[in-house]
């Protein structure tokens, strides 16, 4: 495997530890797992009410976040929460931590650090990165 593609599966494999760091989730009452985050939203229903079933919410840190409340296939109330970056739990700590590595990466592979860490949260974020898709480390770079 060239050095390229080496890069390339890296990060890949980096981003996708983010995601998979919030799910699988399990529903309390049913105990029906949603593994993903596409899955969560496809497979659950909107509250009842007419109401968007999203809520701005502000964390223990002073950072701002969605709450998410769906309706579980067996009709149960579930809440996920998107954009918190300070979840002090393990899980969170680990998300904080592959994130960095992931700019570290990057760094070491001759993107500016500021840089690295705006693209990534737009790529978690759901957005497409035009940098990141069609970035090549300079020769002889890094890792």
């Amino acid at each position: 495997m060239d050095k390229q593609q080496q890069f390339h599966d890296t990060l890949f494999q980096g981003l996708n530890a983010l995601e998979e760091t919030s799910f699988p989730r399990t529903c309390a009452t049913c105990g029906h797992v949603y593994e993903t985050a596409e899955q969560y939203l496809r497979e659950t229903d909107s509250v009842s009410g007419g109401k968007s079933g999203l809520k701005q919410s502000v964390d223990d840190h002073g950072h701002h976040c969605v709450e998410v409340f769906r309706n579980c296939v067996c009709g149960s109330t579930l809440m996920n929460v998107f954009g918190n970056r300070r979840d002090a739990s393990q899980t969170g700590l680990r998300r904080r931590q592959r994130f960095n590595e992931l700019i570290d990466i990057l760094a070491a592979n001759g993107l500016d650090k500021e840089v690295a860490r705006r693209e990534l949260l737009k790529v978690m974020r759901g957005g497409r990165s035009e940098i990141l898709a069609g970035y090549q480390p300079p020769p002889g770079s890094g890792k």
